[in-house]
């Protein structure tokens, strides 16, 4: 049964929005406060949490590993109460997120994994840009267990991580677009810049680019979403 708020919609209709609840796999507060604020836009019913354990932000894969244990105990405390409608692992890498699937009777969304899907449905090759070096291999990788490399035409970092680039947004958005033209210009129809610190780029670009561009968040929201309606 569903949790989420109800809402009234004229006399004769009432109708639930679903318990959303988003999960920092790092483990800086303001960055949770951002991604909630964003995601809020798309769905007011989102609430946030962080982890309790880890890194402030995940820049490579031993990083990654705590993100993933801590993600996991974090699920495992869900109770009765708690338990939303569906849970979205909000990190790019989605640490932990096939454990969790597996323990938790609710939909489970990686922003990772609900982006490439999106992007495979809007075009016929992606490409993934985000902050840190470190993420190429990672993210190559993780394209292939979803079993969806053949859509994708490559990965493309930017030297400084993600919370480096959400610190200072006008000056990393020329470098982030000039990623993105690169990523077009090798065969991809569709962009999704991807990890919490990149979260709002997109809307920043749209206007200048003739080809989508999408933000990770915003996918494994609406994700989210249609997954608790079903």
């Amino acid at each position: 049964m569903m949790r989420g708020r109800q809402v009234h919609d004229g006399p004769d209709r009432t109708y639930a929005l679903p318990d959303i609840l988003l999960l920092n796999a790092n483990t800086n507060t303001a960055m949770t406060d951002k991604m909630l604020d964003a995601a809020r836009v798309l769905h007011p019913n989102c609430r946030g949490a962080t982890v309790a354990r880890g890194h402030k932000y995940i820049s490579d894969q031993d990083t990654a590993l705590v993100a993933a244990e801590a993600v996991v105990e974090f699920a495992e405390k869900l109770d009765a109460e708690t338990m939303p409608d569906a849970l979205v692992i909000a990190c790019f890498g989605d640490p932990g997120l096939w454990t969790v699937r597996d323990q938790l009777p609710i939909p489970v969304i990686g922003m990772a994994e609900a982006s490439c899907h999106v992007a495979c449905q809007v075009g016929r090759r992606f490409a993934i840009v985000t902050g840190g070096s470190a993420w190429e291999p990672m993210l190559r990788d993780f394209v292939g267990v979803t079993g969806l490399s053949s859509r994708m035409s490559g990965v493309y970092t930017l030297d400084q991580t993600g919370d480096v680039l959400a610190a200072e947004p006008q000056k990393a958005l020329p470098f982030i677009a000039k990623k993105v033209d690169l990523a077009r210009k090798g065969g991809a129809d569709v962009v999704i810049l991807g990890g919490a610190g990149m979260v709002g780029f997109a809307d920043l670009l749209r206007p200048c680019l003739d080809f989508p561009v999408l933000d990770s968040l915003t996918c494994a929201i609406l994700q989210s979403v249609a997954f608790a309606n079903m």
